[in-house]
């Protein structure tokens, strides 16, 4: 199963899930997958839900890896209708205003923090994007942020801004980093994803904001406020390096120039004399 997902070049985090939760479903029955029936795929997952209680998108991960597994190493796809994939929920995400960001990036952190969580908010990037930016990534003639290897494996660029050239100038001043622009703690690798949840959520709190913010969140922030202010959906799918505009599109239920830009019938309904 290793070899297989090699070949078709899946992503190391997604192989990681599809070995993990293959070895979970082999170690409930004590048994090798290729000696279990169907039956047992289908017992297995509704032991998901109802006995562990797993999310609708945890159950789905699982699912795609024993799809994976008996479509594509074990060459039984008469298995494949008894795994059943999710409907996934559709959920509008927390969109911080343009005040709130402002006041996310100004609470007390380390200039490298703010830097990071500086550069995920003005190019839109993923967590894992961000993480492993690295410092010939940035290309400050052209103004550009090369984005290596990004999600379904694609390399694009994005828009540098001025405001954090500056701020990247001056962080590269104190610390020097010489592979990985964001390092983590001994400068082995690069900072890790959970650790800039665990600063997104720091500085949330700091800033006293009631709405959930997560390194996701400022990437939602990005695409929102650039739709708010007039750039158009097909820039940002560019930018954002979403394969299809529909994944784009959400932001057009979120931006208040699209959600706000019908009047409500009851402001215009007349006033009755009291």
């Amino acid at each position: 199963m290793i070899q297989d997902m090699r070949l078709r070049n899946l992503s190391p985090k997604t192989q990681q899930e599809y070995l993990r939760w293959t070895i979970k479903f082999s170690r409930h029955y004590g048994k090798s997958p290729a000696e279990l029936q169907p039956e047992d795929v289908r017992s297995w997952l509704v032991h998901l839900v109802e006995v562990e209680k797993k999310s609708i998108s945890t159950y789905g991960v699982a699912a795609a890896a024993l799809r994976f597994l008996y479509a594509q190493t074990l060459h039984r796809q008469w298995v494949l209708p008894y795994i059943a994939l999710p409907k996934r929920e559709k959920r509008l995400p927390d969109i911080l205003s343009q005040s709130e960001m402002a006041a996310f990036l100004e609470v007390e952190l380390t200039q490298k923090e703010r830097v990071l969580l500086s550069t995920i908010y003005a190019g839109g990037l993923r967590n894992t994007e961000a993480c492993r930016l690295k410092v010939t990534d940035i290309d400050s003639q052209r103004m550009v942020l090369k984005i290596v290897q990004g999600k379904g494996r694609k390399d694009r660029y994005v828009a540098l801004s001025t405001r954090l050239l500056d701020e990247l100038r001056a962080y590269w001043k104190a610390f020097r980093p010489s592979t990985w622009l964001f390092p983590n703690k001994d400068g082995s690798g690069p900072i890790k994803a959970s650790a800039v949840r665990a600063i997104c959520k720091r500085a949330a709190k700091a800033a006293g904001l009631t709405k959930q913010v997560t390194p996701r969140t400022l990437r939602h922030c990005f695409a929102t406020h650039q739709l708010e202010k007039g750039e158009p959906l097909s820039k940002i799918q560019l930018a954002m390096g979403h394969r299809s505009i529909r994944s784009t599109s959400v932001y057009t239920h979120i931006a208040t120039t699209t959600v706000c830009a019908m009047q409500s019938p009851l402001d215009r309904l007349p006033r009755l004399p009291e």
